[in-house]
């Protein structure tokens, strides 16, 4: 019989080991590299800009809506869509969307690993497509590039696909924080989108990726918030209570908007063209609302800062609600490359800042602050990242408890209203099926000797195979209801298991009149202890491909004190079943009633 290792760790808190040391230290490296590339693809987008809308080799910080290039403005996004659906078809057509959902499906179906091609094309492609005038932002591509970038540094080293999973999040995160020097919401975004768990073995280590390429975003790019605002009084409870309604609105807006991109994804693919050709087309389109609103064309981050200052009123706000919306989901929609995160800020920005004239407290930009949180949390389905995003980009502390009702009552619109985000809905459409909500396993809750069979079924290891095999023939009730019987000596001490299959085995044998149920069973076998987690014992059924275990007690391992197999295991899953739908009455009414009586 196996020597049983009590092993004192197996029941405590956390199951992380000091391996995650060695993760974090390779999140230092890849936080380091996270920002340099971060750096590399605004300067590139930058570089692009200049020569696309200026015609001059420079790095400036410029916006297409200071070119005057009349009717050229639609050929410039036709040109570099043209240039996208060509690296897209020779280079790889993952580099296609905006980032998120092709991260995603390298971690839950690619083992975490991704090309070294889309590492370089990816930023590549998107700098053409923002520096063309894309109306994207560089959220997407960095997390898709940042993530590329730590896995390709994971796929150097000796590691399991969960911890090359933890570094590709790793580098994730610390573009994220780099690009827009928000740590705390790239973890969030990290732990609530990405790494599907909840285990400091993956929190800490993208946790020191995205703080090492936040301070490294200081020399590279700058410090202090992005969008500094003055600060806001403390929130009243009418201001609260109308962040609520600003939040449904967000709610609404965020499923139509999934729904027009995928509406218009839709119709892109009945094309009877190759899909090489349909960015081109969608950048038509993108270059007549550029043309009719210069505003609607490239990142935006002028608008996000006027939005939230409350500079963009009456009318301007419709326009850019309405023609930012169509070119985006136009541009998304057509399969071309750039992020999901600014233009959502600049639809909800606006969508807040509309609403403002209807409200009567509160000014127009701390409703663009809350329709910005809570778009990018509806829309994401990601309220934590949603509301600290803002308050890191804003500094705006006050606003927070606004922002936050703003975020939750999105996801509660949206999570009611749309089966899938718009960055599942993807990976939906590819076959895939991803959940996103967070859960303690039931089987790490409950041990052993809670769910087992403590009439453990038994015979004498000694019995004939004959006579074992007449008594299930007969229907014997102890040894019927359990697929596996346990083989005891005289005393009653554990000798082996022996199971149906090893019976019918046994009968087939030519030896089988002189066999006894140790011979023809196991003898040894591999056990479990009611004090251990029953999460522990399925993996020892898995590991050995053994459907039940004897119960034996930890200090003397031949003896017997219960059965687990399969049924104690589905029951238990039956228990927590019955605990999320089944529904009791309550006994205070219950005794009210039958006091009325």
């Amino acid at each position: 019989m196996k020597d049983p290792q009590i092993h004192t760790d197996s029941l405590s808190d956390f199951t992380t080991d000091f391996r995650v040391l060695l993760l974090a230290g390779m999140a230092v490296i890849i936080g380091a590299i996270s920002a340099f590339v971060a750096y590399a693809l605004i300067w590139l987008i930058s570089l692009i800009t200049n020569l696309a809308f200026f015609h001059r080799f420079s790095t400036a910080p410029v916006t297409p809506q200071e070119a005057h290039l009349g009717l050229w403005v639609i050929i410039v996004p036709v040109i570099g869509a043209l240039i996208i659906g060509l690296m897209a078809r020779y280079g790889s057509p993952k580099i296609r969307g905006h980032g998120i959902p092709e991260a995603l499906e390298a971690i839950l179906i690619g083992r975490s690993r991704i090309e070294p091609k889309v590492a370089i094309l990816k930023p590549i492609s998107s700098a053409i497509s923002i520096g063309t005038g894309g109306p994207f932002g560089a959220e997407g591509p960095i997390i898709m590039t940042g993530g590329a970038f730590g896995s390709l540094f994971a796929q150097y080293f000796h590691l399991s696909a969960a911890e090359r999973k933890t570094l590709l999040v790793a580098g994730a995160a610390g573009g994220m924080a780099a690009v827009f020097g928000t740590p705390v919401a790239a973890v969030l975004l990290a732990v609530e989108l990405l790494l599907f768990e909840w285990k400091p073995r993956s929190f800490i280590p993208v946790a020191v990726s995205a703080i090492v390429a936040s301070a490294m975003r200081v020399p590279l790019l700058g410090a202090g918030p992005i969008f500094p605002v003055m600060s806001h009084g403390a929130m009243s409870g009418g201001e609260l209570a109308i962040a609520a309604v600003v939040g449904i609105a967000a709610g609404l807006g965020s499923g139509l908007l999934t729904a027009l991109v995928y509406a218009l994804e839709d119709a892109f693919q009945k094309l009877p063209i190759h899909w090489m050709w349909w960015p081109a087309i969608g950048a038509v389109l993108v270059g007549i609302g550029g043309y009719i609103d210069p505003r609607v064309l490239g990142v935006g981050n002028g608008l996000i800062h006027g939005l939230l200052r409350g500079e963009i009123i009456g009318a301007a706000l419709l326009g850019l609600l309405i023609g930012k919306g169509l070119v985006w989901a136009i541009a998304l929609g057509s399969g071309t490359s750039g992020g999901v995160l600014a233009p959502l800020l600049i639809m909800g920005g606006a969508l807040g800042a509309l609403l403002s004239r209807w409200i009567p407290i509160g000014d127009a930009g701390l409703w663009a602050m809350v329709g910005m949180g809570a778009m990018m949390g509806g829309t994401m389905r990601s309220p934590f990242t949603g509301m600290v995003f803002i308050l890191e980009l804003t500094h705006d502390l006050n606003a927070l408890p606004a922002v936050m009702i703003g975020c939750v009552a999105a996801l509660g619109v949206t999570v009611l209203l749309l089966r899938r985000s718009i960055l599942t809905e993807k990976l939906a459409r590819r076959g895939h099926h991803v959940t996103r909500e967070y859960s303690i396993d039931v089987f790490k809750l409950l041990r052993v000797g809670e769910v087992m069979d403590e009439d453990a079924p038994t015979v004498s290891a000694k019995m004939p195979v004959t006579e074992y095999s007449d008594l299930i023939a007969q229907g014997n009730p102890r040894l019927t209801r359990r697929q596996g019987t346990l083989l005891v000596d005289d005393e009653g001490r554990l000798r082996g298991i022996v199971t149906r299959g090893d019976v019918v085995r046994a009968l087939q044998s030519k030896l089988v009149a002189s066999m006894t149920v140790l011979e023809a069973g196991k003898e040894n076998p591999v056990v479990t202890f009611p004090d251990e987690l029953l999460h522990d014992a399925i993996t020892k059924m898995l590991s050995n491909d053994i459907g039940r275990l004897p119960v034996v007690d930890r200090k003397d391992i031949r003896k017997v004190v219960g059965y687990l197999g399969r049924a104690n295991i589905v029951a238990a899953r039956s228990r927590h079943m019955e605990e999320e739908t089944v529904r009791e009455k309550s006994p205070w009414l219950a005794a009210s009633v039958g006091l009325s009586k």
